[in-house]
Formats: C-alpha cells, sequence, structure tokens
C-alpha cells in the first residue's frame, strides 16, 4: 500500500480500479475518480459492486461528466420520484425508475463495446454465487448489482434471480483486469475508521419530507415480521445492519489478502446509504479522501 506521495510517484500511473458497495455514498467514487485523473493517472480497467458497478459502468461508457451533472441536481423530492415503490414479497423498490433515467444520460450498449475493460459483481440468489457480468447489456448488469436485498426487487433474467454482489464481493479486488505494470487503486465506501461529522444545519421541509418517506418504507417493511417486544429491531433494520455487518467483515479479508497501491477509505457513518440528495457533499468527500490517501493533504 501507498504510504507517501513519493512512493507512488515513481510508480507508473495506468490504473486498475475496484469500487465497492455502499449505496449513496458510492457518489464518492466520482470524486475519487475526478482526484485520480487531475493528478495525471490513466484508469485503464474498472470492476465496481452495487453502487461501485453503476459509477465505474458510467465511468467506463464515457459519460461521467454527464451523470456527475445530473447527480448534483437532485433535490428530495428528485429522489422519492425516482423511487417507485411498491409492496412486494421480493422487494419494495422496483428499479426500474432509476434505470430509465439513466438510460436518458447514458444510451444503452454493451459491456463489451465499453472504452475499457469494466465487471459488474452480483449474486446469484438461487444458486448463492457469484455473477461476474464482462458481456451483455451494462444496465442489465448494473441493475442485478444493486439490487439490496428486501429493498430492490430482485432482477430476474431467464430463470435466474439476481440480488446486489455486496453479499458475496463487496471490493471485487479479484475481478478487476491487470495490465503489466498498472497499480491497484480501491475506494471502500464502507471503511471502519471515524468520521469528522460537519456542522448539522436544521432539517428543512424537504429533508424532513424525505425523511419521512423512508420511515414510510421501515413501517411496510416492518409489518412482514412479529415485533421483538424487549427489542424491537424491525426488519428494515434488522436486514440493513445484518447485510452491512456481513460486507464489513468480507471487506476486510478481501483487502487483507490484496497488496493495494492507493487505498481510498469513505467512513461507513459518513452518510446513509440512502443520502442520494446528498451528492454534492458525497462526491467532495470523496475528493477530500483520495487527495489524502495519495499525499496530497494532511
Amino acid at each position: 500500500m501507498i504510504d507517501s506521495s513519493e512512493s507512488y510517484k515513481d510508480m507508473g500511473k495506468n490504473v486498475a480500479l475496484v469500487l465497492s458497495s455502499g449505496g449513496a455514498r458510492g457518489l464518492a467514487h466520482i470524486g475519487a475518480i475526478k482526484v485520480l485523473e487531475s493528478e495525471g493517472y490513466k484508469i485503464t480497467s474498472v470492476a465496481g459492486t452495487s453502487m461501485g458497478a453503476l459509477v465505474g459502468g458510467i465511468y467506463a461508457s464515457g459519460q461521467m461528466n454527464e451523470f456527475e451533472e445530473w447527480v448534483r441536481t437532485l433535490d428530495v423530492m428528485e429522489v422519492l420520484k425516482l423511487t417507485d415503490i411498491t409492496i412486494s414479497s421480493k422487494g419494495f423498490v422496483k428499479g426500474k425508475k432509476v434505470i430509465e433515467k439513466m438510460k436518458e444520460i447514458v444510451p444503452a450498449r454493451n459491456i463489451e463495446d465499453l472504452l475499457i475493460p469494466y465487471c459488474a459483481v452480483a449474486t446469484d440468489f438461487i444458486k448463492g454465487t457469484e455473477k461476474v457480468f464482462t458481456e451483455g447489456s451494462l444496465f442489465d448488469a448494473i441493475r442485478a448489482s444493486i439490487s439490496i436485498p428486501t429493498v430492490f426487487q430482485p432482477f430476474k433474467r431467464g430463470k435466474d434471480y439476481f440480488v446486489d454482489g455486496g453479499l458475496v464481493n463487496p471490493i471485487p479486488i479479484n475481478r478487476v483486469v491487470r495490465h503489466e505494470g498498472d497499480i491497484l487503486a480501491v475506494v471502500d465506501v464502507n471503511a471502519d475508521v471515524p468520521h469528522d461529522k460537519p456542522e448539522t444545519k436544521e432539517a428543512d421541509d424537504e429533508d424532513n419530507r424525505y425523511l419521512k418517506k423512508i420511515r414510510n418504507l421501515r413501517s411496510k417493511t416492518n409489518k412482514h415480521i412479529p415485533k421483538n417486544r424487549k427489542d424491537d429491531i424491525g426488519l428494515f433494520n434488522l436486514n440493513t445492519r445484518s447485510i452491512s455487518i456481513m460486507l464489513n467483515q468480507i471487506a476486510s479479508l478481501t483487502l487483507q489478502n490484496h497488496n493495494i497501491d492507493i487505498m481510498v477509505h469513505i467512513s461507513r457513518e459518513s452518510y446513509s446509504i440512502y443520502d442520494f440528495y446528498k451528492a454534492s457533499e458525497i462526491i467532495s468527500a470523496g475528493e477530500e479522501a483520495t487527495r489524502k490517501a495519495l499525499g496530497l493533504e494532511d
């Protein structure tokens, strides 16, 4: 792992980039990519899981600028419009509106036609195995990879059901294409590191409406299991926390078993996985964390 600015300056500038899962925190990947490019690094391949697969796919398509411009415009109400909630035993968000909106920004294309090697990791729910998308529809791969269990409905293709790749490989270092002389850069937005919280402002009406929508979603999910009178966890929080614990353990083992040249950490306590309306803040957090990883600031 790179420890100082002097050490990485002596290395090559071609980067194999790995982007973790992490919901809205994954928007920090945009900031990380911007800093890497501004410092002269050339990203020659990318692999991602969940939100990492989404951002990585958009980058590999060559339309990151258009995507960034759009996400920066998202306010609370725009995020709510993209949340096509439905009552279903398979999940509470259909996920169609998000993909349809993205297709307005990035034309549909196949993975094999992207500018650089790319892969998205999902989980085959029936088989309980990892599914690595390296060809076929880019948006099918993204939709499969972002399908957080009980939140997003699984992505169905033929007889197969795919859910979030974070269940099996939240930081897919072993799936990124490597080239001779490249360096490995990893952005982990679920890092177990302290988070310095900025000064908080009082929630405005839009924030309150957004939070109310999230509470309503939680209320709907909680109806599907009996309540524990002594410790009322609720299905929504139980599921989210359980996945987070599992993801962090898998990610920790993954990071220990690989030699990483540039390691970017974003605290898992920094933003909620639903804070998409805070895109500008999260992108800035990604920029700051990447500059720190490169030794560009204290």
